[in-house]
């Protein structure tokens, strides 16, 4: 029997002003750094041992990752990858999501949102929020990095990865990633099956940690999620 443990980082300063963020490495504002605090007291209670730790490269997802090793008392070594970023919104990104919702329509932005294959416009490689213009990447392949993603690009990066340096060397350890919204649907979808309309409905909760209990051959009998106040639906169980 094994866990993985799946949290979508704490609230961030730009979650808070409804902003499409993406690829921009802003951090946790103080909502996010309590429900991340939160979110280690909880797994603290399920008394298990984390084998391996997991993170984006980016400081919201990092930075909430070591608020909960703080709770565990346990400071392993933080495995951090691009592979696990956010979905990268394009021009999109930056941008309020109510105000274009007005300039766009509701209609739009939704499916921009939740599409499984629809990208935004790519984002100028000139703005201060392409990711070749953050430091933080300055050491992934210029060919790796995005200017915008569909749910299903990004479901590609994250899969690949996850079934080739997770799944297939972790079988029996219990893992903890902390990601973000879409990257965390990309895992449900492939971990849960779901169909392309089930996970355009999907919503991760900030702060929450989803515990998935595994049997010995690697298959799901039960999740959860931990803050049962603040669970969402997951559509499958």
């Amino acid at each position: 029997m094994s866990y993985l443990i799946l949290v979508r980082h704490g609230q961030s300063v730009w979650n808070l002003e409804n902003r499409f963020t993406g690829w921009v490495d802003v951090d946790l504002n103080d909502n996010g750094r309590a429900q991340a605090k939160k979110s280690g007291e909880l797994i603290k209670d399920k008394q298990i041992n984390i084998d391996v730790y997991y993170s984006s490269f980016q400081l919201r997802a990092i930075n909430t990752l070591k608020i909960i090793q703080e709770q565990l008392n346990d400071y392993k070594n933080i495995k951090s990858v691009w592979q696990l970023n956010e979905r990268h919104y394009g021009s999109l990104t930056g941008l309020n999501k109510d105000e274009m919702k007005k300039e766009l329509g509701e209609e739009k932005v939704h499916q921009f949102r939740r599409s499984w294959d629809l990208r935004p416009d790519p984002l100028d490689k000139n703005s201060a929020y392409h990711p070749i213009n953050i430091s933080t990447y300055k050491d992934i392949p210029a060919d790796k990095i995005p200017d915008t993603e569909s749910l299903k690009d990004t479901y590609e990066r994250v899969i690949k990865y996850y079934i080739k340096y997770v799944e297939n060397n972790f079988k029996n350890k219990n893992i903890l990633i902390s990601a973000h919204g879409n990257s965390l649907r990309s895992l449900c979808k492939y971990l849960f099956k779901l169909d392309n309309n089930k996970i355009a409905k999907l919503e991760i909760p900030t702060g929450n940690p989803l515990f998935i209990e595994f049997s010995e051959d690697n298959k799901i009998l039960n999740c959860e999620y931990l803050d049962t106040e603040r669970a969402k639906d997951l559509l499958v169980y």
